[in-house]
């Protein structure tokens, strides 16, 4: 199955595929030689974007798509990230132009090119100046070396800073933002999509199936599905947990509204994803070649006005159920003393 090239990323003019290849879990929980079957596969059924990190295993997902890549380069909107610490050295992370200087060479050897499509910073930096970060990531602009930059789970409020930041001192404003959005987190439709909407920023949304919760596995009276992922946070995913049973009953009632018009649940969250005017391309992280067709199917799922609007009786627009879900480190959430009155008591 192929899906088309019909969708333009912000403001930028560029087409991009509804769907992009997360590569996360290339060199974590997949081998290689799958990673670049899969890769590769991708191409071929018409995905052209591909995202990768420096940080998503240490480099070698990094190095794992520079080789699937060989020969087919030209043809790939060619997506990776900076910020997360590499190595042991505390230095070697952040957004500073020290870093970042260093960070594009070191992605740019991995993925065996000599530019990049688009370089993301990963999430804010709160001890870098947004400023120099914009001016860095402009100067590579201008060096070649990347053709597009964009920014990860920024709040709204940053978001609306780069503008005017690029503005007020000549520099090029950010073209895309990478979040999580699905049908339990709905977060970003509060605030920051009217921002990328308004700046023409394309939206790469990520977590379409929200870490396997979407999958179909999350069912009221059901086991507890079992996940490399749900192992390494247990407390996002165990059931029995109070937080996560309003998740839990959400799921349930996604996956009846999915069966009752003849969807599975995949199908019906990778639709809802893509349905947003504010999304360019959705996400996805195939694990198997059947996932991979699964997710190209559900590329082509419409949804009518009837089940929109019974999703948004199941989880209200704009909200999520656990604050770890949006993404984001909220520095003005924690530690506690940051909200609270130093004389406060009880």
């Amino acid at each position: 199955m192929t899906i088309k090239v019909n969708r333009v990323l912000g403001r930028s003019g560029v087409p991009v595929s509804p769907l992009a290849l997360g590569a996360m879990n290339f060199g974590r929980w997949q081998e290689e030689a799958e990673s670049i079957r899969i890769i590769q596969a991708a191409l071929d059924a018409g995905i052209t974007v591909v995202d990768t990190a420096d940080v998503y295993a240490q480099g070698t997902s990094e190095e794992i798509v520079g080789r699937a890549l060989q020969g087919r380069r030209d043809d790939v909107f060619l997506a990776t990230k900076f910020h997360g610490q590499i190595g042991d050295n505390p230095q070697h992370a952040g957004n500073s132009r020290r870093w970042i200087v260093r960070a594009v060479e070191d992605s740019l050897r991995r993925l065996g090119t000599d530019y990049l499509d688009l370089y993301q910073a990963h999430r804010p930096d709160p001890h870098t100046d947004l400023l120099e970060t914009l001016q860095t990531l402009t100067d590579l602009i201008r060096q070649g070396k990347i053709r597009y930059y964009g920014t990860s789970v920024f709040p709204a409020h940053q978001l609306v800073e780069a503008q005017w930041l690029a503005d007020k001192h000549g520099l090029i404003a950010p073209h895309t933002e990478q979040l999580p959005y699905s049908l339990l987190v709905r977060s970003a439709e509060r605030e920051v999509f009217p921002v990328t909407r308004k700046y023409g920023v394309g939206v790469l949304s990520y977590g379409p199936l929200a870490a396997g919760w979407l999958s179909g596995g999350y069912r009221v009276g059901g086991e507890q599905p079992q996940s490399a992922r749900a192992d390494h946070i247990p407390g996002r995913f165990d059931i029995g947990l109070p937080r996560n049973q309003r998740k839990l009953a959400a799921a349930d009632a996604l996956a009846q509204l999915a069966e009752a018009n003849g969807l599975t649940l995949i199908d019906l969250a990778l639709a809802f994803a893509l349905n947003h005017p504010a999304v360019s391309t959705v996400i996805v992280g195939p694990r198997t070649l059947d996932h991979l067709d699964s997710y190209l199917k559900a590329a082509t799922v419409e949804l009518d006005g009837q089940i929109l609007d019974r999703i948004d009786e199941i989880v209200e627009p704009g909200t999520h159920f656990i604050e770890r879900d949006t993404g984001r480190d909220t520095p003005s959430l924690a530690p506690t003393a940051l909200r609270r009155n130093q004389g406060a008591t009880a």
